[in-house]
């Protein structure tokens, strides 16, 4: 792909749907629709490659704009696990990071949502660094574009989960729309039940976000079930406490009809216990949800230590005494500093 500087700041093409490209460009809804194409469903980056676009409208958008609004700035690959790791710059100079996980056939992309983020979660690199802006759609959708190229999915379509740098409810809109330009069958065409929204805890946006038209999946990112804990961990829940969250979800399950994950990073001595398994069994009573265990990935300047591997499946085998439904993802990326924040503090902000 060719790096090219953006021309017309007020123009960016990731940003809009093929009926938005017709109007903004000024052409015809079927080229509009070959355009789209060629950007979300073949990742193609660079208008020379468009062949099927005349040369003239090659030449037209090439003067006017860019067919990219990030530029790839770094990009890791484990060679144990395959998990790709890419920090990429926006326009501004500003980085995010984004993640391609592998788990067999299965590829999962984690996208961010904010340059940043402002809730400071006690354990998450991220937060370290502050929160800097919202993302815009095309921003977000980028991300997955990046990390797609040059797979080979076999004709399947990758899963996404906003569980990226930031809050996603935070920069409420613009993730909606990235989700319906992923979703578009001129693009990725992505189904809503592989895309999930991940968030820490914003109540009153989950109920607004059940009153979303689609099957989109939620998850919250719980970590602890007792408001001491949590508060310490995810500051959010000074606001929002555990119980605001559970009626939250309630009205949340009660419009969908829907189940949703828990999101519980473990973190050796401090959440991983037996007491905390209790603490999380008595806050699921009437919540339709499964959980999702995730070794913590070493963060150099934060007070903690992950799991070992036995304490992790100590806490996921008393879950599943407990008739929980209970994954524990297996560490797929500490090698090439995986976790969100991590990539962008030691090269991103350097650049």
């Amino acid at each position: 792909m060719n790096e090219t500087n953006i021309k017309d700041e007020s123009l960016r093409l990731s940003d809009l749907s093929p009926a938005e490209l017709a109007a903004a460009l000024e052409i015809k809804p079927f080229q509009a629709r070959q355009l789209f194409r060629w950007l979300h469903q073949k990742q193609v980056l660079d208008f020379a490659e468009m062949t099927d676009l005349s040369k003239a409208m090659r030449e037209k958008l090439q003067a006017r704009c860019a067919a990219s609004c990030l530029t790839l700035l770094h990009m890791d690959q484990s060679p144990r696990t395959g998990t790709k790791k890419a920090l990429l710059r926006l326009p501004d100079g500003e980085s995010v990071e984004s993640v391609l996980i592998r788990d067999r056939d299965r590829v999962t992309l984690c996208v961010s949502s904010q340059v940043g983020c402002a809730l400071k979660c006690d354990f998450c690199a991220t937060g370290m660094a502050g929160f800097t802006r919202n993302l815009t759609p095309g921003e977000i959708v980028e991300q997955a574009l990046y990390l797609l190229r040059d797979e080979e999915l076999g004709g399947r379509t990758p899963n996404i989960v906003y569980m990226g740098m930031g809050e996603p409810f935070r920069n409420y809109d613009a993730v909606m729309k990235s989700i319906h330009l992923l979703m578009e069958k001129e693009g990725l065409g992505i189904g809503a039940r592989k895309i999930t929204v991940s968030t820490a805890g914003e109540a009153p946006s989950i109920e607004r976000f059940a009153q979303e038209d689609w099957q989109v999946r939620l998850s919250v990112s719980l970590h602890a079930a007792n408001d001491t804990l949590r508060s310490k961990l995810v500051p959010l829940n000074r606001r929002y406490s555990l119980e605001r969250l559970r009626q939250a979800i309630l009205e949340y399950q009660t419009r969908t009809d829907r189940q949703i994950t828990f999101e519980w990073t473990l973190l050796a001595g401090v959440n991983d216990r037996l007491e905390d398994v209790a603490d999380l069994v008595r806050y699921m009573a009437g919540i339709r949800a499964t959980v999702n265990l995730i070794p913590w990935n070493p963060v150099a300047g934060l007070p903690y230590s992950p799991s070992s591997r036995e304490q992790c499946e100590i806490f996921r085998d008393a879950l599943l005494m407990h008739g929980v439904t209970t994954t524990l993802r297996r560490e797929k990326g500490q090698d090439i500093d995986a976790a969100c924040g991590q990539l962008r503090r030691t090269r991103g902000m350097a650049v």
